[in-house]
């Protein structure tokens, strides 16, 4: 997946194309000693240092102008512990593999989110997560982790050892060092049964709190300019495993959901007046079905279609209002929106700066095609989700700063204090952790 967020002549560009960045060098390292070394040579040289993932995130967070680190050798599974029910693996291992090599094991992750191209190190310390009643966030899942600090030493860090160290780097952002590796929680790998209709705006807005209940993952997709929403359920199963027929499974997920869906969204920007009536069919487009198969083939789908996004978490009793909002100022605003606003939820936690720390969440996510001028839709949307005290993904699009975090996250200055603590040279600074951290 590397190719995806890299360039020509030394730019490196994200998969979202919104971010581009020029770094002083590139570092692959294929050893913790070497990725070590690497952290001491760019002090020598008075260069910053970033390690970036598969370059999912849209916004700036793994961008710098000094040394690159590509973890794409240090991947792998390090070993399985079946008496405490953990693995541990390399930092620059995508999700796909992971998941794969697990299900190979007998084994799975509780929850997981929509996609699994970016490695686990990215995916976890950017807050990415799925949606669920007692389990959503990847990083949750996290019982152990070890990262290369500023000065170069190895620091391990679980409940037990260095358990501050835990609280904030289980969700870092790339400010306390670099992860090397991570430490999951897993369980024997288990069935779902996903079950996906089409339901009116109305109605999962007006039932949401019992659809939420009732689910151990709920989720769903409302279509601006239209009243429809595609539903989600998934919940465990005794099975037996019936999954998509390839036939059905092509059609809904690769032609609808990523062939059909690009043609509409290149329609859609070359004639905007076209987008409400698009919308109608493609939220007619998508049928009942329900299917049966292991968490990964049922969190998970592909995106072949480029996007940008940006996501709030709002406390989770506010979503259906913010929702309304949402969707009125859609309807008023003349704006013309192509992409489905994707609704989840996650139970609170005690990462320090967790989207869902202290509070139980549900995110509402607002997407528009690569290329697609965003702003005026985004900045609409950020402007009813701040009112709701609501707290942006760190690794989508959003403008708050740190003033704005300190009063959102009520953990956020024990995060800042770590921070100067491990890292007081700012050897893990960019421009992006100076807007969101402060200086």
């Amino acid at each position: 997946m590397s190719s995806t967020a890299s360039g020509k002549n030394g730019t490196w560009r994200n998969w979202g194309g919104n971010v581009a960045a020029r770094p002083a060098r590139e570092v692959t390292p294929a050893s913790v000693e070497e990725l070590a070394d690497a952290v001491h040579k760019a002090a020598e040289d008075g260069l910053r240092v970033k390690a970036v993932g598969t370059g999912h995130s849209f916004t700036a967070i793994a961008a710098t102008d000094g040394v690159l680190i590509r973890p794409q050798l240090l991947t792998g599974i390090r070993g399985i512990d079946r008496d405490a029910m953990t693995v541990t693996v390399e930092a620059g291992t995508p999700l796909k593999r992971l998941n794969m090599a697990l299900a190979r094991e007998g084994l799975s992750l509780t929850n997981m989110g929509d996609i699994m191209e970016q490695t686990v190190s990215g995916a976890t310390s950017t807050g990415t997560h799925g949606t669920g009643r007692e389990s959503a966030s990847i990083a949750a899942q996290i019982r152990g982790l070890e990262l290369v600090t500023a000065d170069g030493a190895l620091l391990s860090c679980s409940e037990k050892e260095n358990p501050e160290v835990f609280a904030a780097a289980r969700i870092g952002l790339g400010a306390l060092g670099i992860v090397t590796a991570i430490t999951f929680a897993v369980e024997p790998v288990f069935l779902l049964t996903a079950r996906e209709e089409p339901m009116s705006f109305d109605r999962v807005v007006a039932e949401f709190d019992q659809l939420w209940a009732e689910n151990e993952h709920f989720e769903f997709y409302w279509f601006p300019h239209t009243g429809s929403t595609n539903t989600k359920r998934n919940n465990r199963s005794a099975g037996p495993e019936q999954p998509v027929g390839r036939l059905a499974g092509w059609f809904e997920d690769e032609f609808l959901s990523n062939g059909a869906f690009q043609v509409a969204q290149w329609v859609g920007r070359a004639v905007p007046a076209t987008v409400p009536a698009i919308a109608r069919i493609s939220s007619k487009a998508l049928s009942a079905r329900t299917y049966t198969d292991i968490p990964y083939k049922v969190f998970t789908s592909p995106r072949r279609v480029r996007f940008v996004e940006m996501e709030y978490a709002v406390p989770r009793a506010a979503v259906t209002e913010a929702l309304r909002e949402l969707k009125k100022t859609v309807d008023r605003s003349g704006l013309r929106i192509s992409f489905p606003v994707e609704v989840r939820t996650a139970p609170a936690d005690d990462i320090t700066l967790s989207t869902a720390s202290g509070r139980d969440s549900a995110y509402i996510a607002v997407h528009l095609v690569k290329g697609t001028p965003y702003q005026a839709y985004f900045s609409a949307a950020e402007r009813i989700f701040t009112a709701y005290e609501g707290r942006p993904h760190w690794g989508k699009v959003h403008t708050r700063d740190a003033e704005y975090f300190a009063g959102v996250y009520p953990r956020f200055a024990e995060f800042t204090a770590l921070r100067d603590r491990l890292d007081p040279d700012r050897r893990f600074q960019n421009d992006y952790l100076r807007r969101v951290l402060g200086a």
